[in-house]
């Protein structure tokens, strides 16, 4: 079977009920990332780091829906796709600041994680060719497992990814590509770089395709669990796409969009209709995280720099 599914779902407040732990792992990456910035600021972060503040709703809303043998390929901007994977902000800040107790003992920093099941690169395209071997492996050793990659839409400029596509959608492979459409590639309007739409070209290679509006973490997952399932099921590639706002720079302070714009963009903010749709359980779960997170940062700062030796991590 070779289908093609090109449907664009509106946006809007918050029409679902909010799970609590939803509403804590949202506020705990934005307050994570926030806190990345400040550190950064302050000349305690070593190389570049990129927050995904404005898209952690994505990450939230597909946990759920993940399974443990899933295969997860995350990006640059990967610090909400490690948390939602694995609740872990002690461990990753800890890579970030090279302290002890660091997911890769503080060589990978914030771009190149690895845990179990999980891989962060900081090369566009890089992970979805390696996606779709691993989905090679998953579909002959792992039936119902999928392989999922992260890209933004500036990604979709690389060469890689067609070829991993061709091959995927040939070989029928479980292969998730998950398209976290923001708008800009580093300082390019999506624009200015990307010719046609990225459910054109799925539909170029048979994939059935689904672009997200909503910031809605319950509705997300109402709208996109048949796209996962179909892919486990038939062996059909798929792309989800996502419309989110970038509402940091792109790595540090580098942010040349005007004034005007960042303020429409903030309008779209996940944050903004929880806030609005919640406020006495928003209020009283930001307080909470905030809190988490301070204590995170105070405890990590502590520790002791990460080691290693050629005999093995240390």
């Amino acid at each position: 079977m070779s289908t093609t599914e090109r449907r664009r779902e509106a946006g809007g407040p918050i029409a679902t009920d909010v799970d609590r732990s939803d509403l804590d792992l949202l506020l705990l990456i934005r307050h994570f990332e926030q806190a990345v910035l400040d550190l950064f600021s302050a000349g305690e972060v070593n190389g570049t780091t990129h927050t995904c503040i404005g898209q952690e709703h994505v990450p939230v809303a597909l946990r759920t829906l993940l399974h443990p043998e899933d295969f997860l390929f995350s990006n640059h901007r990967g610090h909400g796709h490690y948390l939602a994977r694995f609740g872990d902000p002690a461990g990753l800040l800890a890579e970030i600041l090279g302290r002890a107790g660091a997911v890769c003992h503080g060589v990978g920093g914030s771009q190149h994680i690895h845990r179990a099941g999980f891989l962060t690169t900081g090369v566009q395209g890089e992970s979805v060719p390696v996606a779709a071997g691993v989905a090679l492996h998953l579909k002959r050793h792992r039936p119902g497992a999928l392989s999922v990659a992260f890209i933004g839409d500036g990604t979709w400029g690389e060469g890689a990814v067609y070829e991993a596509l061709n091959m995927a959608a040939l070989w029928r492979l479980p292969l998730l590509l998950v398209v976290e459409h923001n708008g800009i590639a580093q300082s390019s309007p999506t624009e200015a770089q990307l010719a046609g739409s990225i459910g054109g070209r799925a539909a170029a290679f048979g994939l059935t395709h689904r672009r997200v509006d909503s910031p809605d973490v319950g509705r997300i997952r109402e709208l996109v669990r048949g796209d996962l399932e179909r892919v486990r099921s038939h062996g059909v590639p798929g792309v989800l796409e996502f419309s989110v706002p970038r509402l940091g720079p792109h790595s540090k302070g580098d942010d040349t969009r005007a004034p005007e714009e960042l303020r429409s963009l903030r309008r779209r903010d996940w944050y903004r209709h929880y806030q609005r749709s919640f406020p006495d359980l928003f209020a009283e779960t930001e307080e909470r995280q905030r809190k988490a997170v301070a204590d995170v940062v105070r405890e990590v700062r502590g520790r002791p720099l990460s080691t290693w030796g050629t005999d093995g991590w240390g």
